[in-house]
């Protein structure tokens, strides 16, 4: 009896010492490095929301929508990749008279870099963006706020659109050729 008894504690303190040592407290829940780009009015300079934009990874393999038409966004992640020194998005705008070839073209410049967080949350790639050009059919322009990409959840980047209809109008119409 004395030996089961031994036993019985002998399994309950490996366990318990098992238990504690599986702390998944020091890790942040975002275990990638993923610029975030706010969505910001050219117009007002304040956020602003929309829902009729497509974005989507120019030359990325298998599905890379990553905002789709009728979901209400007013941020986006831009996954870059780790192997590249720039990674594209398409931004396709989704309203009447507009077609492929008033999409704009993001592209990020960066480079990469492997980074070992902790125990808990292992490695990962952080970036430092080193550039950014895009086309101006309506995003208006670009700035970086952090050029620093880590797993923290902060916007690295604003997206600037005009807002006012006139200003959409004549955006369209200069890129019909009118």
């Amino acid at each position: 009896m004395r030996r089961l008894l031994d036993i019985i504690a002998l399994i309950l303190t490996v366990c318990v010492i098992t238990l504690s040592g599986c702390n998944t407290s020091g890790c942040l829940d975002n275990r990638s490095s993923l610029p975030l780009a706010d969505f910001y009015s050219s117009t007002t300079d304040k956020p602003i929301s929309t829902d009729s934009i497509d974005i989507y990874g120019v030359g990325a393999r298998g599905d890379s929508l990553l905002v789709s038409v009728g979901q209400k966004a007013s941020q986006v992640y831009l996954p870059l990749r780790s192997d590249m020194l720039s990674t594209s998005f398409c931004i396709a705008y989704k309203w009447e008279g507009m077609t492929p070839a008033h999409n704009d073209t993001l592209t990020i410049h960066y480079t990469s870099y492997p980074y070992f967080a902790s125990e808990e949350c292992g490695a990962m790639y952080r970036y430092i963006i080193t550039g950014i050009d895009h086309t101006s059919v309506l995003l208006d322009s670009v700035a970086v706020l952090d050029s620093l990409v880590t797993n923290i959840e902060i916007a690295n980047m604003r997206l600037y659109f005009p807002t006012d209809e006139e200003t959409q109008r004549s955006s369209t119409a200069k890129n019909n050729g009118l």
